[in-house]
C-alpha cells in the first residue's frame, strides 16, 4: 500500500506523492514560547514527528521546519509580570520546550530540520507585506498593515466557514481604521515598552499569521507539501496563512495537504491555559516514564480527541513493562530492528497509531510463546515496530529500573535472594514480609521461567 493521508482541504483521505522528486517538505505550527506547554500542546509533535520519520524513509528525504513564535502579545504580558526583557522570557521557554519535547522522544528522524524564529525573519516578513500591498491584497493604516479578505475569493475555503462564522469565530477587532471587520493584522505599532522593528510603517511588530508565512516560504519555498498543527489552528491561523501566502505568490498554491490532530481533552474539556486544566510536560516528564507519555499520545487516532487522565498513563505504563519484559525475555537472542510489513501498512492508513501498536502487541504476544529462530525474527520486528514509532528503544534493565539508583538497584536485588532464599527453606513467614516490604516500595515482583524478577510499579 501506498501512503495515503487525510487532506483537511478536501476533507478526504488521498495518496500522496510529494511535489519533487528530491523528497517532502513539511512545515509544523510550533510554540509561543511564554511559558512551559502542556501535554496537549505536545501532541502534534509527536505525531507529525511519526510523520517525518515515515516520509524520511519511504521518499529518502525531507525538509521538515517547525517554527517557534518569539515575538507575541502573551510574550510581552509575561515579561511584564516577571519584570525581565522579552529575551530572557523566550530563551528560558524555548530552551524548555525543546528540553520536554526531546524527553517525549521528538529527536533524530522525528524531529525537525530546521526551527526558524520569528525574530530572525523580520525582513522576509516586512517584504510579504510590502508585496501584498504592492498587489492590492493589503493595505497601510494608522501605523498597521492589513489583510484585505475581500480581495481573496477563496477566503474561508479551509475551514469551510461562512463569512458570519468566520467573523464569530475570529473574534475580530473593531476598529476605525479597517475597511471590512474581518480583515486582519500583517503589523501593528509597538509603543517604546515593547519589541519593536523599524518599517515602511513605522516601528512596529508582525501580526501572528504573517510570520508562519514567511517563515514557510523562507525555507521550504512558496509551495509546501504539508502544513500540519493542531485543529484549533485551523481558523483563524491557517485560513489566514492560506490566504496570504497565496496572495503574495501570485496565485500559487500554498500547502498541497493540511494535516491537523485533534485536541486532547482533561476532565470531559479541552486542555488549554485558558481553561486551567493543563498539566505541563515539564511536571509531567518527571513524574511519570516518559515513554509512556509517548505511547498515550499514540494510543488514538492523530486526527481524534484523546481523553487524557492519570488513567491512560498508568495503562502505557503497564503496556510497556510488558513489551520490555518480553525483550528482556529475549535477551540471549542477537537481533537488528527491522521494520514489520504490518507496521509500515499502519502508518502508511493515515498514521493508524492504534493499528500500529496493536501489531506491536501482537508481536510480543507471538515472541512470548515462540522458540528456535523464530525467537530472533520476532525480536528483530518487535525492536523495528518501536522503531517506527520512537518506542522500546531503551535497555529493558534500564526500563525496568526507572527511579532507582545503582546501589538501591543492588540493596532490591538482594531482598528478592533474601526471598528466594527463604521460600526454598520454607521460612514463607520471611519469604511475605519481603514481598510485603517491596510491595509497600512500590516494587512488583514477576514470576518467570528464568526465575523472580521485580520491577518499579
Amino acid at each position: 500500500m501506498s501512503l495515503h493521508l487525510y487532506n483537511t482541504l478536501t476533507r478526504s483521505v488521498e495518496p500522496f506523492v510529494p511535489a519533487s522528486p528530491s523528497g517532502p517538505t513539511l512545515y509544523v505550527c510550533g510554540p509561543t514560547v511564554y511559558n512551559y506547554v502542556h501535554i496537549g500542546n505536545a501532541r502534534g509533535p509527536v505525531v507529525f514527528g511519526v510523520l517525518a520519520s515515515l516520509l524520511r524513509r519511504r521518499f529518502g528525504g525531507l525538509r521538515y521546519a517547525r517554527n517557534i513564535t518569539d515575538v507575541d502579545d502573551k510574550i510581552n504580558a509575561a515579561a511584564k509580570e516577571s519584570g525581565t526583557p522579552i529575551s530572557a522570557i523566550t530563551d528560558r521557554f524555548a530552551a524548555a520546550y525543546r528540553e520536554d519535547m526531546a524527553a517525549l522522544g521528538v529527536t533524530g528522524a522525528f524531529a525537525p530540520d530546521m526551527e526558524p524564529a520569528a525574530t530572525d525573519h523580520i525582513p522576509q516578513i516586512v517584504a510579504m507585506c510590502e508585496r501584498l500591498i504592492a498587489d492590492g491584497h493589503a493595505y497601510a493604516a494608522e501605523g498597521h498593515v492589513l489583510f484585505s479578505v475581500a480581495s481573496y475569493a477563496d477566503y474561508g475555503k479551509l475551514s469551510r466557514r461562512d463569512p458570519e462564522d468566520m467573523l464569530a469565530g475570529a473574534r475580530v477587532e473593531v476598529a476605525p481604521y479597517k475597511r471590512d471587520p474581518g480583515d486582519f493584522v500583517l503589523w501593528k505599532p509597538s509603543t517604546d515598552d515593547l519589541p519593536g522593528w523599524d518599517s515602511p510603517w513605522g516601528r512596529g511588530r508582525p501580526g501572528w499569521h504573517i510570520e508562519c508565512s514567511a517563515m514557510a516560504e523562507a525555507h521550504l519555498g512558496d509551495t509546501i507539501d504539508i502544513h500540519a498543527g493542531g485543529i484549533d489552528l485551523q481558523f483563524p491561523h491557517h485560513e489566514n496563512e492560506v490566504a496570504q501566502s497565496v496572495c503574495a505568490h501570485g496565485g500559487k498554491p500554498f500547502a498541497r495537504w493540511w494535516m491537523h490532530n485533534g485536541m486532547l481533552n482533561f476532565g470531559g474539556a479541552k486542555m488549554s491555559k485558558s481553561l486551567g486544566n493543563i498539566e505541563k510536560v515539564h511536571d509531567l516528564v518527571r513524574a511519570h516514564p516518559p515513554e509512556a507519555l509517548r505511547y498515550a499520545l499514540l494510543s488514538a487516532h492523530y486526527r481524534q480527541p484523546l481523553e487524557w487522565s492519570d488513567a491512560v498513563v498508568d495503562q502505557s505504563v503497564r503496556t510497556l513493562d510488558r513489551l520490555y519484559g518480553t525483550l528482556r525475555d529475549l535477551a540471549d537472542v542477537a537481533a537488528q530492528p527491522a521494520i514489520p510489513a504490518g507496521i509500515e501498512a499502519a502508518l502508511d492508513d493515515d498514521l493508524n497509531t492504534p493499528q500500529a501498536l496493536a501489531e506491536i502487541a501482537r508481536i510480543a504476544g507471538e515472541a512470548r510463546k515462540a522458540g528456535g529462530d523464530d525467537r530472533a525474527r520476532l525480536k528483530s520486528e518487535l525492536l523495528g515496530a518501536g522503531l517506527a514509532l520512537g518506542l522500546l528503544q531503551q535497555d529493558p534493565a534500564a526500563w525496568f529500573a526507572r527511579g532507582a539508583s545503582g546501589d538501591d538497584d543492588a540493596r532490591i536485588q538482594q531482598l528478592v535472594d533474601e526471598r528466594n532464599a527463604a521460600k526454598k527453606s520454607r521460612d514463607f513467614a520471611r519469604a511475605d514480609a519481603i514481598r510485603d516490604q517491596l510491595a509497600n516500595e512500590g516494587i512488583l515482583l514477576e514470576d518467570t521461567p528464568a526465575g523472580v524478577r521485580w520491577k518499579h510499579a
